[in-house]
């Protein structure tokens, strides 16, 4: 009776303290992993996905209300651009609910492989082979959210959204699953960070390369003299503030770089190019359009005072070689004048090598003359030859003498038959005229120039009246 009563007792006791019915528990040597400790894992994430599908649509609305209160630009936004907000906001939590749940699926399946393969203690396997973030996050929103919200914005908003998310999480995740929600959430927000980023890379490369063909595009309307309405649009679209005083400026593109513009890479190389001069544009306050065509490099300057004071600033960012200056003139429609003219000079430029850096394109009249300019041969004979003759013929008979005769007064006045000091008078009078000094050897040849231009003019006539 009593062996029978022990041996009751035996079987009721079952296996020993320690013993399971299934395979050993992995102790801290990781040799062994229990595979209902995956399962448990398991139940507990099911747990957490219940609670945080339920309060998904709670979270993006008490994410929303965070947002206004703690970021005082989004209350500034226009309606659309916050129900786009919160659009984004609700895929995010959405997405997230997805992406935990697979973390958790992937976890339990390599809890399950693992049980008796020798899987290293304290390695969560959750951390390895992650899933990808899901790129629909921002697909609801359109890309023109980007420029109504800054990244660094963004960001922000990101933030609030997950510091929403935290302190939901007592009330969210199963009981003991609260630190793995935690992580969870803050591995899941810094690849949304991470795309977010990209998304803004990819929207300021589409805008930097937008804003570059319809800058190129201004830039040569303004050449062809098509001033209208839309190419001011076009202009305030890229930045033009509408400066009072408009110049431009003519140079050839540094030889460095131009090597590359025929390559595969121009956009990037023509960037390189261009982002030293909006540099110093940007320390001048002026405003500027640009236009790299091959080896020559079209500015289109802009200035409340003297936009010459800012071209200066710029010619050392030329490559070698003339930088010419076309005419100031009042308005960006205008500017077609100024860039023919300064085309046309640095055609010129190289018939004067001594010239400054920069020179202006009024400066190189005779040299322009001489390459078949016939704007510059009219704004000769009319700036000098005509002024002196309807000033007083006197000063063109006495300014044609002087230069012929070697720019000696004592020779000049010996072919007038007058006195030295008169012909130094006269040539006084000259220069108070035609602003050109004929005693200065630059300005003497513009000055000869301009003579034998405006006796080239009138020869028809001369002709017709015999």
């Amino acid at each position: 009776m009593v062996v029978r009563d022990g041996q009751r007792d035996a079987r009721a006791a079952g296996p020993a303290d320690g013993a399971a019915d299934g395979p050993a528990e992995s102790g801290r040597d990781g040799r062994r992993r229990e595979p209902a400790a995956a399962d448990e894992v398991a139940a507990k994430t099911d747990a957490t996905l219940l609670n945080l599908r339920r309060g998904a649509g709670p979270l993006a609305t008490a994410a929303v209300s965070s947002m206004d209160e703690r970021l005082p630009w989004f209350g500034a936004l226009a309606p659309e651009d916050r129900s786009w907000v919160g659009l984004v906001a609700q895929a995010g939590i959405a997405a997230f609910i997805d992406w935990y749940r697979e973390v958790g699926r992937r976890r339990a399946a390599r809890g399950r492989d693992g049980a008796g393969h020798g899987e290293a203690a304290g390695k969560d396997p959750g951390q390895s082979a992650e899933p990808q973030v899901s790129p629909d996050i921002f697909g609801t929103a359109p890309r023109e959210l980007t420029r109504s919200v800054s990244l660094q914005q963004a960001l922000e908003l990101l933030r609030t959204v997950v510091d929403t998310v935290e302190a939901q999480v007592p009330g969210l995740a199963a009981p003991g699953d609260e630190q793995r929600l935690r992580e969870s959430v803050l591995r899941y927000s810094r690849e949304v960070a991470f795309a977010a980023a990209r998304i803004y890379a990819r929207a300021a490369e589409a805008r930097g390369a937008w804003d570059a063909r319809l800058e190129a595009l201004v830039v040569d309307a303004l050449l062809r003299g098509e001033a209208d309405d839309v190419l001011r649009s076009r202009a305030a679209a890229l930045g033009w503030a509408g400066s009072d005083q408009v110049t431009v400026v003519v140079g050839s593109t540094p030889g460095a770089l131009y090597g590359g513009i025929g390559g595969g890479d121009a956009r990037d190389v023509i960037g390189d190019v261009v982002a030293p001069l909006r540099r110093a544009v940007a320390a001048q306050g002026a405003d500027a359009l640009f236009g790299v065509q091959g080896d020559r490099m079209v500015v289109v300057l802009g200035h409340r005072t003297d936009p010459l004071d800012a071209a200066r600033a710029l010619a050392p960012h030329f490559g070698p070689g003339p930088v010419v200056t076309g005419p100031v003139m009042p308005a960006l429609a205008d500017a077609g004048r100024s860039a023919r003219a300064a085309l046309a000079g640095i055609v010129a430029a190289r018939a004067w090598p001594a010239s400054p850096r920069p020179v202006a394109a009024d400066d190189l009249l005779p040299e322009r003359m001489l390459s078949g300019d016939g704007l510059a041969r009219r704004t000769l004979v009319d700036r000098v030859y005509r002024r002196l003759a309807e000033a007083d013929p006197v000063l063109l008979e006495t300014a044609s003498a002087y230069l012929e005769q070697g720019r000696s007064v004592e020779a000049a006045a010996r072919r007038l038959f007058v006195h030295p000091n008169t012909v130094r008078y006269r040539l006084r009078g000259v220069t108070k005229v035609t602003r050109w000094d004929p005693s200065d050897p630059r300005e003497g040849f513009v000055l000869q120039v301009a003579i034998a231009a405006g006796r080239l003019a009138d020869a028809p006539r001369d002709r017709d009246r015999g």
